[in-house]
Order: structure tokens, then C-alpha cells, then sequence
């Protein structure tokens, strides 16, 4: 780790470096008026929207839409299946194309309501931005979506099967997160903000009515996509005990990485938004990229990361860039010598997730070391993508 000591909080970076896009984003964190002590930035850290993934912020009294995500609630959840690698690898096509059928992918949704499997929905803040979108969400509550969401099928060291569930709030996080930040932009512009707009920082305070409603907006999103990790995690299991009625499955573990809550780091109270990271504290899921390890490590709270690690391998190259870069044939024949089944409908877009498109999980896992210890190692042999 390093300090950028130039601005007007310090910014401590994990890694080897950043680019220059990603540390322009990062100094408009670190010279907010409300941030607080410094700014964190996990060695997984791209460009995205305002803030950079993988970026750790730590305000005094305001949230900030564009520091939580557009994926409000994106996360990962894993479990270990006590199914032997080899046995499961003869069935593994089947079990994919199983999911495939239980659980939609991409745009597509559930074609009718999921509410007889979840009471998700019977608590939904009284917000009428929100209640406008939850019939779809009654649809789109337990599948997967697209881009670098996933299930995968992984290998532990013992030869034992995992799965792990890459996926957050669909299309409903994505409409409170922009109707969010149009609202701080008019409320900022009013009141005379000195952060300027063009940083897409616009910010509500947590006092306010505003920021008390997208607070409690945002944490049903949250709520929304653990659930639906936790459906697409039911289906999962359930096409494996189909073939391995008598393999018991361990707990399930389950993580937020797009979120910002109330806390306390060096005796005073902020607001965390991590965005793109986790709170590494007990177990941690980080995953890599399609085709590469992912981990199950501990979390070891380190202060000055305000308790965050990094939420995967992070994107050193942009998706339409990948996809000009990289042939599609070349990346599914990589992924056939690596032994890795791809369950895809479209797979013309493959490329974008390919693992060059991504930085080393390896490097990202030592650049982290004084954040998290390294637990399980898993190797991917099937996936799901949308």
C-alpha cells in the first residue's frame, strides 16, 4: 500500500499502481468537503461511474448514489456442495443446462410473479418511485441478468464441488440508483454544492428526508438482491440433488459489494460506501475472472482500509475495447482447454468477459494480503452467464 498525499484527504492505494482515469476519479473523492480521513482504493480499482470501482469512501453525514453503484446490492454467495469433483463433472452439462432452464439469464425474467417463494415483497418501503417498479421486480427476483454476473461451478483443493452466484438488484436497483442521483443533482444544484456536477458525486444528506428515503430505498435493494441470490442459489442446489440426493451441502455464505452503511471507524461515525469492495470482516468471497480462481478468504478488518477488501479480480480493460481485442473463438477455445463448460444462450459477446479483460486475481490477492487471508482456492470447471 501507498499515499497520495496532494489533496485534501490522503488516498491509500492498494497495489501496484492505478490509471490515470481511475486516480483522476479518486482525487475528486479525496477533495470532497465531507470525506472523511482518507480515501481507500482496493487493488481491484476501474473507472465507473463517479467513483471508481473499487473505491472505498467514508463520509460525515451525506450518501452518495453514484458511491454505492447502479447495481445496488451486487454481491456473491457460495457454498461447498460435499459433491465429489469427479462425479459431478460426468453430470456437469446436464446440471448447467438445468440451471439455464430454472433460472433466466440476460433480459430475460420470470414469467410470472416469484412472490409464492419469497416475502421479499411484503415489506417494500412506502416510496412511490419504488412501488412503480415492483411488479417487474416480482419477476426479476432470482435471475441472473448479464454482463459479468454468474454461476459457477468450482473445485476446492479436497476435489470437492462449490457453487458460487455472481448478481444484485437487475433493473430495479438500477432505476432507484439513477432516479436517486437526478434527485441529489437538483437538491445540490439548489442548495449551491461546492462539488461540482460533473464529478457525478452529486450527494444528499442522511439528516435529510431525501437521504433518509434513499437509505431506506437502498436497503431494500439490498434485500432484494441477497434474495435473489439466495433463489438462484435454491435452484442451483436443487439440480444438483436431483443427481446427489444424499450429498449435504454446507451453510451458505453471501456478500454485498455496491452498498454504503453506517459505522464507525477511528471513533466516529461515518457513512462506509463501498463500491466494488466488502466489508472483510469473517469470511469474504472474492471472485476472479471466467475462467480463473476465486477465493474464500478472512476478512482481517484492517482500520485503514475502513475494513474493506476488494470484491474480485476488476476489469483492466473496458468491455467494447475486449471485444474488439479479443477474438470470441480464441476465448471459447481457452476456456475448452481449461476445462471450463460454458453454459452461455448468446456467446457472441463472450470476449468482454474473458479473463484478459480483467487484472490477475493472484496479483490482486497479494497486493491485499493485510486484508484479507487466502482460506479456500477454487478452480472453475462449468458456468452460467447471461
Amino acid at each position: 500500500m501507498f499515499a497520495i498525499t496532494t489533496e485534501r484527504v490522503p488516498i491509500l492505494v492498494w497495489g501496484e499502481s492505478a490509471d490515470e482515469a481511475t486516480l483522476a476519479q479518486t482525487r475528486n473523492l479525496a477533495n470532497l468537503p465531507f470525506a472523511f480521513r482518507h480515501i481507500a482504493l482496493m487493488p481491484d480499482a476501474h473507472v465507473g461511474y463517479g467513483m471508481p470501482i473499487g473505491g472505498v469512501l467514508a463520509t460525515l453525514g451525506q450518501v452518495i448514489p453514484h458511491a454505492v453503484g447502479l447495481d445496488i446490492g451486487c454481491g456473491v454467495r457460495a457454498w461447498r456442495t460435499n459433491i465429489p469433483v469427479a462425479d459431478l463433472k460426468q453430470h456437469r452439462e446436464a446440471v448447467l443446462h438445468q440451471i439455464q432452464r430454472d433460472v433466466p439469464q440476460g433480459f430475460d425474467w420470470h414469467k410470472a410473479s416469484q412472490t409464492h417463494r419469497t416475502d421479499l415483497f411484503d415489506s417494500v418501503p412506502d416510496v412511490p418511485v419504488l412501488h412503480d417498479e415492483i411488479e417487474k421486480a416480482e419477476r426479476q427476483v432470482g435471475s441472473l441478468g448479464g454482463g459479468n454476473h454468474f454461476i459457477e461451478l468450482q473445485a476446492d483443493s479436497d476435489g470437492v464441488a462449490w457453487v458460487m452466484v455472481h448478481t444484485g438488484s437487475r433493473n430495479v436497483g438500477k432505476q432507484m440508483a439513477e432516479h436517486y442521483d437526478r434527485l441529489a443533482r437538483d437538491v445540490n444544484r439548489d442548495q449551491g454544492s461546492p462539488v461540482p456536477l460533473e464529478w457525478g458525486l452529486a450527494h444528499l444528506g442522511t439528516d435529510t428526508p431525501a437521504g433518509r428515503e434513499y437509505l431506506a430505498v437502498m436497503g431494500w435493494c439490498l434485500s432484494f438482491a441477497r434474495e435473489s441470490r439466495r433463489l438462484i442459489a435454491e435452484a442451483a442446489q436443487q439440480a444438483l440433488s436431483r443427481l446427489f440426493p444424499s450429498a449435504t451441502p454446507d451453510p451458505q455464505t453471501d456478500i454485498h459489494h455496491n452498498y454504503a452503511a453506517v459505522e464507525t471507524h477511528f471513533g466516529t461515525e461515518v457513512v462506509v460506501h463501498r463500491k466494488g469492495a466488502v466489508h472483510a470482516v469473517g469470511t469474504v468471497l472474492v471472485p476472479g475472472s471466467m475462467g480463473t480462481a476465486s477465493y474464500v478468504a478472512e476478512g482481517l478488518g484492517n482500520p485503514d482500509s475502513f475494513e474493506s477488501c476488494s470484491h474480485g479480480a476488476g476489469r483492466a480493460m473496458g468491455r467494447k475495447a475486449a471485444l474488439r481485442a479479443l477474438p470470441r473463438d480464441r476465448v471459447l477455445r481457452e476456456l475448452e482447454e481449461l476445462d471450463v463448460a460454458l453454459a452461455k444462450t448468446h456467446k457472441g459477446d463472450v470476449a468482454e468477459e474473458a479473463p484478459e479483460a480483467y487484472k490477475d486475481i493472484e496479483d490482486v490477492m497479494r497486493w491485499q494480503r493485510d486484508l484479507v487471508e487466502p482460506r479456500v482456492r477454487l478452480i472453475p470447471f462449468g458456468v452460467v452467464k447471461g
